[in-house]
Order: structure tokens, then C-alpha cells, then sequence
């Protein structure tokens, strides 16, 4: 019998982050991320985006959507790959002077609101599916990838409102910064190498980015806003919104997904 791992073909889970559009979303998840001083301190210590930053955003990429759709043994397996990297990079930050480490729960907490919120919110703009409750579902199962990436449940926010509210108040007390190394990683967005997946979509996925993000933070990347960007943000996304049901499915999930599914209507 196939192992559908962690989730299934009937998780939100699955439903959310076999969606290309949702994928694009983790462009917004990269920039929040990398406003936390600390996160990218640490992330910079590795040598992440000095060396082929895209391709080693890829391989991070797949690991992190082996735990979604993976058997369990693969999942854990990516998993404990992700968490040795991290047992790995601790320092102090150059630009804060505060000390940094990769299994810090607060900086895991960061990581992970980053990801689930740009999740829902793309899922959202770009597809619609999910009602509250799924919604719900979906924050719920990701407690289980967090918890597989050595992050507590008991820190984790409950709901998702509570997972926006959470980001709200780290960006209201001033402890994010967009240092050169966050200009760094909006640089794969701005102007992607060569060597780039959906390099002929990713500005559009960098303006989608820089649009959803909290005003504040938007800013602080040295990003101009107004009414004309915001209308043509909405308009653009809803767009992607009303064509994505006649794509096809090569084009509107994720190739990881697509063999999964496939494995498990083989199974059945």
C-alpha cells in the first residue's frame, strides 16, 4: 500500500501547496523572512545567496514540499536534512550585535508565520477554494511540518488571524530591518539569473510580492506605492484568479504534486 505520508490527497495541505500560484506566494514568505535581522544573519552565514542562490533556494524548495508530499520516511528524512543545516548556524549578527541560532524558537516562529501566511494569502487571492474552515485545516496540518522542523506547537499562534496578528506586532515593534543581505534576496525576484525556473513570470511574481506585503515592510524595501499600483495589483491577481480553472494541470500544480496524486490514485 503507497504511503501518501503526513497529509494525503484530501489534507489542505495538499490542496494548497500543489497550486503554482501558492508557490509564487513563497517569493512574499523569502522577503518576510529576510527582514528579520536574524534570519538572514543566519542564512548569510551559510553562504546561501553567495553561492548560486537559486539553485540553492531550489534544493530548500523541494525539501520543504517533501514534507507536504512525500511518504513519511522521505518527509522525515528532508526534514532532519533542513535541521542539520540549522544545527549548524549560530553567530552573532553583524548589523543587531544580537546573537542568532537557527533552532532559536522565535526565529523558527518567524520562518514558519512567513510561510503559512503568504500560503493562505496567495491560496486566497489566486485561487479561492478554501473556506475558513479549511483554512483552518490547513494552519492546523502545518503544526506538523513546523513540529517536524523542531518548532513547539504551544508557540505556534492558533488561527490564522492569530498568525497575521502575530506578524503584525513583530513588524509594529520595530524588530525587522531590510539589511543589504535582504536586498540580496529581493535582488532573485527584481532580477532573476539566467538560470532561474518561471524566469519569463517571476517580475510579475516580484510585484504580486512587494503588493501583499504589510505597508510598512514594503517600505522599508524602498518600494513606492499608491492607489494605481494597488488597483493594478488586485486586477492582476484576480486575473490569474479567473483563468487558473482552464489551465492545464502541467501548468496550474506543481510537478511534485502531480506525482504524488498519481501515486496515490494508484494506490486506491
Amino acid at each position: 500500500m503507497s504511503d501518501a505520508g503526513f497529509f494525503g490527497p484530501d489534507s489542505a495541505s495538499w490542496q494548497v501547496h500543489r497550486e503554482t500560484t501558492v508557490l509564487f506566494g513563497g517569493a512574499r514568505a523569502l522577503l518576510l523572512q529576510a527582514a528579520h535581522p536574524l534570519v538572514i544573519a543566519g542564512a548569510s552565514a551559510t553562504g546561501f545567496y553567495e553561492r548560486n542562490p537559486w539553485s540553492r533556494l531550489m534544493r530548500t524548495l523541494h525539501l520543504t514540499y517533501a514534507i507536504t508530499f512525500a511518504s513519511k520516511a522521505e518527509a522525515r528524512a528532508a526534514a532532519e536534512r533542513i535541521n542539520d543545516v540549522h544545527r549548524r548556524v549560530h553567530g552573532i549578527d553583524p548589523v543587531t550585535g544580537k546573537r542568532y541560532d537557527a533552532l532559536d524558537p522565535d526565529l523558527l516562529l518567524w520562518v514558519h508565520a512567513a510561510l503559512v501566511d503568504s500560503a493562505l494569502e496567495f491560496e486566497r487571492r489566486t485561487v479561492g477554494r478554501l473556506d475558513e474552515a479549511g483554512r483552518q485545516a490547513f494552519h492546523d496540518e502545518q503544526m506538523l511540518a513546523a513540529e517536524l522542523l523542531l518548532l513547539p506547537r504551544e508557540t505556534i499562534p492558533p488561527t490564522p488571524a492569530a498568525l497575521r496578528a502575530f506578524i503584525d506586532s513583530v513588524i509594529a515593534r520595530g524588530d525587522l530591518i531590510v539589511t543589504p543581505a535582504a536586498h540580496r534576496v529581493a535582488s532573485l525576484f527584481r532580477d532573476p539569473p539566467p538560470e532561474a525556473e518561471w524566469r519569463p513570470v517571476l517580475r510579475a511574481v516580484s510585484r504580486w510580492a512587494f503588493g501583499t506585503l504589510p505597508p510598512t515592510l514594503r517600505h522599508a524595501y524602498g518600494v513606492r506605492w499608491d492607489p494605481v499600483k494597488e488597483a493594478g495589483l488586485r486586477a492582476s491577481l484576480a486575473w490569474v484568479k479567473t483563468i487558473r480553472p482552464f489551465l492545464p494541470a502541467s501548468i496550474r500544480q506543481i510537478e511534485i504534486a502531480r506525482r504524488a496524486a498519481a501515486q496515490a490514485d494508484v494506490a486506491r
